[in-house]
């Protein structure tokens, strides 16, 4: 059974964020065509503070077994990772509809670089309004800033 669990920071340990992190890259390897390997290694450290600092982090299991993540930090998604192996079955989209209930989400920024990212988050009534050339950790991947 599929749930989603508010994880607090106290309760992140390094070897669930580990857990979490093996989700990460699955995810970003079947999805961020635009990124190296080594640019994955890199972003690794990124992710990894992400994931320990983020305000709010919910995380869904399939049973036992962390599947996707969600952070949020005042108002906007800050990261909304899935393995591939629950790609397109409707679980982001009940990430996404949560935190509009919840969280009164409104911004969430997307890899230009990543098409179907900017298209599901269209669907979810999202609409671009910025286009910066580089991320908010100055790493040289153009960032399309959404609202919804």
């Amino acid at each position: 059974m599929i749930n989603i669990t508010a994880i607090e920071k106290d309760q992140r340990s390094p070897m669930f964020i580990a857990k979490l992190l093996e989700v990460w890259k699955a995810s970003v390897r079947a999805s961020h065509h635009f990124l190296t390997e080594a640019d994955i290694v890199r972003l690794t450290l990124q992710a990894e503070g992400a994931l320990q600092y983020i305000e709010t982090l919910w995380v869904m299991q399939d049973g036992e077994r962390p599947i996707g993540f969600m952070g949020v930090q005042e108002r906007k998604i800050e990261m909304l990772f899935l393995h591939p192996d629950y790609f397109r079955r409707g679980l982001g989209k009940m990430f996404v509809k949560r935190a509009f209930r919840d969280l009164d989400v409104e911004y969430v920024d997307v890899n230009e670089q990543n098409p179907n990212a900017t298209k599901f988050y269209e669907r979810m009534g999202f609409k671009v309004f910025n286009r910066t050339e580089c991320d908010s950790e100055g790493n040289p991947f153009p960032i399309l800033e959404m609202k919804k």
